[in-house]
């Protein structure tokens, strides 16, 4: 919906090299660029382009870039019955057509940059196409439990009448409990997605005062920095494991504020006081000692913000313990963590 700034061409021009140095070195390799194509988003794009076209401001939230009058225009040149058509339908073909408009500038843009994709991957074919359901479905026809340990530095437990900032990235635990939009809340195809008792938070160290009465409300179990100090991290991930078995599937979501901004700088919402390099590591490992990890999320990461890399080589690390990755072949097994 917007044209490339130095975030994405920095993160694009480390990718590319990565990818020369693969090729080079003999791998095969395929770039791809991810279209953020879904979603409301799509909606108001659209309609910030009819809006220029008519030559007035676009909605409140709108797209007020300069960029969007460019795109307009290319539309009019197309559909010069835009401005006749109903709202809906101009809405729709104003989003469409300024989209591929706009995805033709972010090319040559990049075709400049002398960065090239073999695959441009679309979002929206993912949802049109049943993907989301599909897997959702899969996973709730397996019959296993679900253990979500949510790692950040944040609750995300607001709500439109609790946020002051009016941020929506500060919501998504309470849109998952079933408080937000339906249009969100309903996602997944069963409301909640989530119940409480299915949801440990780790790490949190910034929270809103709507949130903490709202958090303390609802029942999540919550081990905040405090609890983590007082009785480390090791007991803190067993308490979350706990009644954790072979009937289980665990989802980590980590945000990767969560972490002590001093080792990783690279995120938007940095908070000081967080776990360092070694606790989030043996967070990972305990987790995937347990061998029942069947999916993650990692979120957060800015390059803009990153100092050479450090944070994105952090996740990585993260990663791979949470494969398996390990030091040594144990000769002592640990006690496992959800005893």
């Amino acid at each position: 919906t917007g044209p490339l700034h130095i975030g994405h061409t920095r993160w694009a021009a480390l990718g590319d090299a990565m990818r020369r140095l693969l090729v080079a070195a003999g791998a095969q390799v395929a770039a791809e660029y991810y279209i953020n194509d879904a979603g409301a988003q799509m909606d108001k794009f659209g309609a910030s382009v009819l809006a220029r076209a008519q030559g007035v401001e676009p909605p409140e939230d709108g797209y007020p870039g300069e960029y969007v009058v460019d795109r307009a225009a290319e539309v009019l040149a197309q559909r010069p019955d835009l401005l006749d058509l109903p709202r809906e339908e101009a809405i729709e073909v104003a989003r469409d057509l300024g989209y591929a408009a706009q995805l033709e500038a972010i090319r040559r843009t990049l075709d400049g940059f002398g960065v090239h994709f073999d695959v441009w991957f679309s979002e929206r074919s993912l949802h049109d196409g049943g993907a989301v359901e599909q897997a959702v479905a899969r996973l709730r026809e397996q019959g296993k439990k679900l253990r979500v340990l949510w790692f950040d530095a944040h609750a995300d437990f607001n709500t439109a009448e609790l946020t002051p900032s009016g941020n929506l990235h500060g919501m998504p635990v309470a849109c998952l409990l079933g408080h937000g939009p339906d249009e969100l809340i309903e996602m997944s195809g069963q409301v909640p997605a989530l119940d409480k008792d299915e949801v440990r938070q780790i790490g949190l160290r910034s929270v809103d005062d709507g949130e903490k009465k709202f958090v303390r409300e609802i029942g999540v179990e919550v081990f905040d920095m405090r609890f983590l100090d007082e009785i480390g991290m090791r007991k803190t991930i067993k308490k979350a494991l706990k009644e954790v078995d072979e009937n289980t599937h665990i989802h980590i979501s980590l945000d990767l504020d969560f972490i002590d901004p001093e080792i990783a700088p690279g995120v938007g919402t940095p908070v000081r006081g967080g776990p360092t390099y070694r606790e989030a590591q043996l967070c990972m490992e305990m987790v995937a000692d347990t061998r029942q990890l069947g999916s993650i999320d990692i979120v957060e990461l800015n390059p803009a913000l990153d100092h050479v890399n450090a944070t994105a080589e952090l996740a990585v690390d993260l990663i791979e313990s949470l494969f398996g990755k390990s030091t040594l072949h144990r000769i002592h097994e640990p006690e496992p963590a959800s005893s």
